[in-house]
């Protein structure tokens, strides 16, 4: 699914065969989980493959890294670069890219390492959690204290939280888990940020417990240059009682309906619902440019 035989990915400098990828076993980051990584997509457009945001996701790969104090030597538009070419050598147009920067030397201790390698790979994905309606179950694992780790950074350790949290879920029976930050406020899917809809508006968590995700920032922006309020609040599950709707946003599952969060029901399809129409507006967005703006608003109560 992720390589073939022929699959180019880049390090350090060189596009190597994928399956001839290879790294210490003595490392930080397998033993510790210090490395940060980025999850971009690039779309086919009338004007040629086009990675979304770039700038954004590789300035924010920027900040990951000196959050941590993990060494990232390329700049912003070096890192641009490496991604087209990346593209342009595995033939790829829709795609979903991966850059990893990780501690590549063997070592043990708890400090800051000197030096990292940079990793970056890409494979042909669809939207990670389908097109289906999902339902989510409230997790009883709770977001990471934002005081204790920099939650802001992608860093691959904190996905452990996600990973138990969501397989926590989809072992109930669920599609995906919806976590609360330690207040007991509705924080954020595992590796989606959390809508709802209520009396035409939209809701969603403010900084704190959440990664404040990069589509999760272009839905907002998409919804006001729609007229379509946007609060940022703090809410509790017992909010979604009066919800229409809901939806998740992220890199890699886009823009995805929620139909359910621990079996209540949102009284509208998501095709009907303020979501459904963002949704719309950002395939259009992603895939041709400035089509999301000559799409009419259509105001949906």
């Amino acid at each position: 699914m992720y390589f073939s035989s022929t699959t180019l990915a880049y390090i350090d400098g060189d596009f190597i065969k994928a399956d001839g990828a290879q790294s210490t076993l003595y490392s930080q980051s397998l033993h510790y989980g210090y490395a940060v990584f980025e999850g971009i997509r690039a779309y086919n457009t009338p004007q040629g493959p086009r990675v979304f945001k770039a700038r954004e996701h590789y300035e924010r790969l920027h900040y990951s890294c000196q959050a941590i104090g993990l060494p990232l030597h390329q700049s912003v538009a070096e890192l641009t670069g490496i991604t087209y070419q990346l593209l342009e050598r595995n033939g790829l147009q829709d795609a979903y890219i991966r850059p990893l920067v990780f501690a590549a030397e063997p070592h043990m201790g708890l400090t800051t390492p000197a030096s990292s390698s940079l990793f970056m790979a890409a494979w042909a994905w669809g939207k990670y959690l389908g097109d289906k309606s999902l339902r989510l179950l409230v997790s009883p694992y709770q977001r990471p204290n934002p005081k204790a780790v920099p939650l802001e950074a992608k860093v691959a350790g904190h996905y452990v939280n996600s990973i138990i949290a969501s397989s926590h879920a989809k072992a109930q029976g669920y599609d995906e888990a919806l976590l609360l930050d330690g207040e007991g406020f509705v924080a954020e899917g595992p590796g989606a940020n959390f809508f709802f809809e209520k009396g035409g508006e939209l809701y969603t968590a403010p900084a704190g417990s959440i990664l404040r995700g990069i589509t999760r920032n272009t839905i907002v922006e998409l919804a006001r240059e729609a007229g379509i309020r946007v609060r940022e609040e703090f809410f509790t599950p017992d909010a979604l009682k009066e919800a229409t709707g809901a939806f998740m946003t992220g890199t890699a599952v886009e823009v995805v309906g929620v139909a359910s969060v621990n079996e209540q029901q949102f009284s509208k399809p998501f095709s009907e619902t303020l979501g459904g129409y963002i949704a719309e507006r950002y395939q259009a967005l992603v895939r041709g440019g400035d089509l999301a703006e000559k799409m009419p608003f259509r105001k949906t109560a």
